[in-house]
């Protein structure tokens, strides 16, 4: 096995790379071609991973090279962020293997920025099992898979079981309206002196999570599909859900003094116990114990609370991609170490059971619950292949896996979506640092701004 001296971070979304450049390279002349010799790929790990974590990583390799003696893995640490991520693609500093939200797949996919890898996914003995929803991420517009899922999640809302019993609330029945919400922060607030309540609003993440309170309320930041589509930024959900956020922060004080989180840091500081309640990913646990040292005991989460006739959560995922720079040779070899590292796990008893052992003997999260890429049963199997070698509390996390299937899972916003998040991310900052921040015209103005991304796009 042979690893990179230095790692270079990934985190909830990430990308794979081109080697140095912006376009894409021309297309494999035998896309299906197997490694003929050594090959060497640089694949993506999280960044700030403890050595445990880094372990049973590395043991993964060593299987995977010791089953393809003609690929070697080295490892490069990449962290996905909106900010950055075109100067890292443009630059060729990203890894050859790497992960990306669902949100930029089309895009890359349209502008040819990783590898078509289609004819080597389709030889998968599950390419067509793909929940169609998912699926559609990694597509292009004829229905070729580029980009192949690897994990999908809906929002959830996490809390600090340990806060909740501070503040005299019970961590085994967490809010289930949004009225609920805001009166549990503030007890957290006034009995704990920590935020009951916090909000990520920087690096397109504060447009995210306005987007998920909005579907949550009913509402949509964007309708329509092709050429039709139309921004509705200003609707009565997304009103209601910046008059909560002010309410909370200005009448309540329920929401602490750090209005400039991000996914990072506002995961840190949950896992240090500092905050209450906040909205994320519903699959998030596995990060913030291995890169935040999160109290297994102290950490819950449930569904988010549904409020209006259109109201569901918003789900996205992360797909796994190529460098369209790679060979054919390479492209092989990566989506060779894809099936191995992020899908057979999901799909074959042997390779579930496998990377259970390696994740329990290094004290790693298993059988945390996740939302399916497949289908329910699918799901089921899989966590019934590992059950006794689960060692996360699952009991935790029943108020979000005794409803999550039944909940509407709505999707992102399909066109310049991290652009229309981008673009709302100062209106929740506005409203969280200007007790007379005025929301209707904040709302109108990222109405012109969202209305021409998408004119534009």
């Amino acid at each position: 096995m042979k690893s990179a001296p230095k790692r270079s971070a990934f985190a909830l979304v990430g990308v794979l790379s081109v080697a140095g450049t912006l376009t894409a390279c021309g297309a494999s002349e035998d896309p299906a071609a197997e490694p003929t010799g050594p090959v060497t790929i640089e694949v993506a790990i999280d960044a700030g991973l403890e050595q445990p974590a880094i372990d049973a990583f590395d043991e993964r390799i060593a299987q995977f090279e010791e089953a393809n003696p003609d690929i070697q893995v080295e490892t490069k640490e990449f962290t996905w962020s909106g900010t950055t991520f075109a100067a890292e693609l443009a630059g060729g500093t990203l890894p050859a293997v790497f992960p990306i939200p669902f949100t930029d797949g089309r895009a890359l996919i349209e502008r040819k920025q990783i590898a078509d890898v289609s004819d080597l996914v389709a030889e998968l003995p599950y390419a067509d099992q793909f929940n169609p929803t998912i699926a559609a991420a990694g597509q292009d517009a004829d229905g070729a898979m580029w980009a192949v899922p690897i994990a999908a999640y809906n929002q959830g809302l996490h809390y600090n079981r340990a806060l909740f019993e501070e503040a005299g609330l019970d961590p085994d029945d967490p809010p289930a309206t949004w009225d609920e919400v805001r009166e549990a922060a503030k007890a957290i607030a006034d009995e704990t002196g920590q935020a009951g309540y916090a909000h990520m609003t920087q690096s397109n993440t504060g447009g995210w999570i306005l987007t998920t309170e909005t579907y949550a309320l009913g509402g949509r930041v964007v309708e329509g599909e092709g050429e039709e589509v139309t921004a509705t930024v200003d609707n009565d959900a997304t009103v209601a859900a910046l008059e909560m956020l002010r309410e909370m922060r200005w009448e309540d004080d329920s929401m602490g003094a750090s209005f400039l989180y991000d996914w990072g840091t506002i995961n840190q500081d949950f896992a240090a116990g500092k905050i209450g309640m906040y909205v994320s990913g519903g699959a998030n646990y596995p990060n913030l114990f291995t890169q935040n040292k999160m109290d297994p005991d102290e950490y819950g989460v449930t569904v988010l609370p549904l409020e209006g006739d259109d109201a569901g959560t918003l789900g996205g995922g992360t797909l796994a991609a190529v460098s369209s720079a790679a060979s054919d040779a390479e492209q092989a070899a990566a989506v060779k170490w894809i099936d191995f590292y992020y899908i057979s796990k999901l799909t074959d008893q042997e390779a579930a059971v496998a990377e259970a052992e390696v994740a329990a003997e290094t004290d790693q999260p298993v059988g945390a619950p996740a939302l399916p890429i497949f289908d329910r049963a699918t799901y089921e199997e899989q966590q019934s292949w590992i059950k006794d070698l689960v060692n996360v509390p699952l009991e935790n996390f029943a108020p979000m896996t005794d409803q999550m299937f039944d909940q509407p899972v709505i999707a992102e916003p399909a066109i310049a979506t991290q652009d229309v998040y981008a673009a709302l991310d100062p209106v929740v900052q506005a409203v969280l640092t200007d007790e007379n921040a005025d929301i209707d015209a904040l709302l109108a103005d990222a109405q012109t701004q969202v209305q021409g991304l998408l004119d534009r796009s």
